[in-house]
């Protein structure tokens, strides 16, 4: 009967966390606000650190730990209100971005910006750099939209912040859930606009003699690079005010083709064909023809959500490996160059190569977050992807050298291999005053993993 009552009281529930703690981390996804309450309470004795996860899209360790606690956020999942006449709308963490962008088409809005990973939560989004091709240095980042937050500090009090609180909004910003569990954001949204986009496929060595000039224009650039065959496949993208008809139809073919059917072909091409020369050949010929389902010029309407392959391999037919870099758009025009030949040699050397095009967006310049990549200046952000993880391991490595060589700076959730030695000298004194606030929220460390650690203490 005693037994009984413990597991109707809760503190059985307690019980049952710390017996299963000692056999490894635990994971929990609280249901409500209130659930999620008692698992951040000290009092509930969860293992630590904990961390907060939503669709687990990161390709680093920044959050998750094999020690602690797990918590999942995509039981609170609920779009709260959307406010037409004021253009926001608020969400709570677990909200996928895609359901979001469906809800708001409803009432003719849209977020701020085109963001390639629809399946990411709202948290996560607000919690770690989501971007896409902004136009202009509009939209570039979905954190940069967010008006107001409320979570949970780690002391297990809540804590409303508001735009009236303008330098603390934007240290929670891309706070990576350091400095306190998010459970719901409220972000400026706008009714939706058109745009065209231009599709030009020109060779690397043009592409770096118009990147600097189209870097600080009023334009949304993405690319797709396939430094093997000297291909730059360029989308060029502008407002319109009355650009006559829309056609959705081949961008969701493209991003379609993109992000579900090209993992699978390349992951079986891998495994098929044997001879590497042929298989490669293969390979590129499919990527270009891909890239050719979108004409010249495209008009479409509403926020350009897309998805993206699992990296984390949940459907492991679609898994891809990437790493992201930032390099300073002012002179990427080298950059892209010296990346081709880099790629090169390291097919020359190793025998790797990246299967899948390297993606890459200019990011507008965006004081809005502490830790925002373009924080001081604009920049170019470069994806490198691959279905092939024998040899990953060893190419982000050296591509992480490459980076660091050419000015690159890391992303903490989206680049791999990187050393702490260089997050901290390229974030700097932004750094320095995140970490000093991060010890004022969190002074028992109980939000700080040990990834995180090495550039947090």
């Amino acid at each position: 009967m005693y037994a009984t009552k413990l597991a109707h009281s809760g503190q059985y529930r307690v019980r049952r966390i710390l017996e299963t703690a000692m056999t490894g981390p635990i994971s929990r996804t609280p249901a409500d606000l209130n659930e999620l309450r008692k698992m951040i309470d000290p009092a509930a004795g969860l293992p630590l650190p904990i961390r907060a996860q939503g669709a687990g899209s990161a390709c680093t360790d920044c959050n998750s730990s094999e020690t602690g606690t797990t918590i999942r956020m995509t039981g609170l999942d609920r779009i709260i209100n959307v406010d037409s006449y004021n253009h926001r709308v608020t969400a709570q963490a677990g909200v996928p971005v895609a359901d979001l962008v469906r809800e708001l088409a409803e009432y003719g809005m849209e977020l701020i910006g085109g963001y390639d990973l629809a399946g990411r939560t709202v948290g996560g989004a607000v919690s770690a750099p989501c971007f896409g091709a902004g136009i202009g240095n509009s939209g570039t980042h979905f954190a940069s939209s967010v008006l107001g937050l409320k979570l949970i500090r780690a002391d297990g009090q809540m804590l409303k912040i508001d735009s009236s609180q303008k330098n603390l909004l934007g240290s929670f910003r891309t706070s990576f859930g350091m400095l306190g569990i998010i459970h719901e954001g409220t972000l400026k949204v706008r009714p939706i606009r058109t745009f065209t986009a231009s599709h030009r496929r020109v060779t690397i060595e043009k592409f770096a003699s118009v990147v600097d000039a189209l870097a600080n224009a009023d334009v949304g650039i993405k690319f797709y690079l396939m430094p093997y065959r000297d291909r730059v496949y360029l989308d060029l993208r502008r407002y319109e005010a009355d650009p006559g008809n829309t056609y959705a139809a081949p961008w969701k073919l493209k991003d379609w083709g993109e992000s579900t059917v090209l993992p699978h072909i390349f992951k079986s091409l891998n495994r098929v064909v044997p001879m590497q020369a042929v298989r490669y050949k293969l390979i590129d010929t499919i990527s270009e023809a891909t890239q050719g389902i979108v004409n010249s010029r495209l008009v479409t309407a509403g926020s350009n959500a897309a998805s993206q392959s699992d990296p984390r391999g949940k459907r492991s037919a679609r898994r891809c490996y990437y790493s992201t870099w930032c390099f300073p758009a002012a002179n990427f025009s080298m950059v892209v160059k010296a990346y081709r030949n880099f790629c090169e040699t390291m097919y020359a050397e190793s025998g790797y190569r990246c299967d899948m095009p390297a993606v890459g967006y200019r990011l507008g310049r965006d004081p809005s977050s502490l830790l925002s990549p373009s924080f001081d200046e604009p920049m170019i952000a470069l994806t490198s992807a691959s279905t092939q993880e024998r040899g990953w391991d060893d190419f982000v490595i050296d591509l992480a050298e490459f980076a660091e060589k050419w000015g690159g700076l890391p992303i903490i959730s989206q680049s791999r291999a990187l050393r702490a030695e260089h997050v901290i000298q390229t974030y700097s004194r932004r750094l320095d005053f995140f970490r000093h606030l991060r010890r004022k929220l969190d002074p028992g460390n109980r939000f700080l993993s040990p990834f995180m650690a090495q550039f947090m203490q």
